[in-house]
């Protein structure tokens, strides 16, 4: 993907975020790295979500925090976080971090990880990691302790305990669907929960099987990202200027 269109996807999520009500505002942040070995990358300064366009990301290197300094630069805990994952975890080639709400509340549990009790959480089986570590603001040490929770390829969702929810891909269209999903799996959850009621939790057997069959399908992917892209195509939204 070229730099243009790489920037055209990553507004669009951020636009897809808050309509989907994923968001904070200003804060929280996602990052698509654009060199090959990950260490320069796009990421939001402090720019509502709903209102991101695809020239108001900024281009920071890992490397260099100098590069992310400036006016209505990227958070100091966007460096923190995401620079950490691009020097160190080479499949993050995409990674967004919201305090999403069901998500949050989830992290907010003492057992913080989601059981596969539908076919959306079953994407998550095996492949989630709960932080229980959580040591205050994502700054540069929090970043680095982050990362390394993420040395196994096959995980790629961090519930991150006490804090929110990390996920992270090798684009666009496959960290946002990932992201969205464990979302909409942690609403069920909780409000399954809410029902005091025995849960019907999958066999592992059958976990992991739908969770192979969803994950690594980059057309289907796409599609959900796309599919939701055209209804900001069709309200004329100004995400991709």
């Amino acid at each position: 993907m070229n730099h243009a269109n790489a920037r055209k996807e990553m507004a669009a999520a951020f636009r897809l975020t808050a309509r989907e009500d994923m968001h904070e505002g200003v804060a929280n942040h996602f990052s698509l790295a654009v060199n090959d070995d990950g260490t320069e990358f796009l990421i939001n300064p402090k720019t509502h979500f709903s209102l991101m366009r695809a020239s108001d990301l900024w281009v920071i290197n890992a490397n260099d925090p100098a590069s992310a300094v400036g006016e209505n630069a990227p958070d100091p805990t966007a460096w923190g976080l995401h620079a950490a994952l691009h020097r160190h975890v080479p499949h993050a080639r995409c990674a967004m971090h919201v305090h999403s709400t069901y998500a949050t509340v989830l992290a907010s549990l003492a057992d913080s990880r989601l059981p596969a009790i539908d076919q959306n959480s079953a994407i998550f089986h095996n492949r989630q990691v709960v932080d229980e570590n959580y040591g205050g603001l994502a700054l540069e040490a929090e970043g680095e302790r982050c990362a390394r929770l993420f040395q196994d390829p096959s995980i790629r969702t961090m519930i991150m305990g006490n804090h929110g929810v990390l996920c992270i891909g090798e684009t666009v269209a496959e960290t946002f669907t990932r992201m969205y999903y464990f979302e909409r799996a942690a609403r069920t959850y909780i409000l399954a929960l809410q029902t005091g009621r025995p849960l019907r939790i999958l066999p592992d057997d059958v976990a992991e099987l739908t969770a192979r069959q969803l994950e690594g399908d980059a057309a289907a992917e796409a599609d959900i990202l796309n599919g939701m892209r055209a209804v900001l195509d069709a309200e004329g939204a100004d995400y991709a200027q």
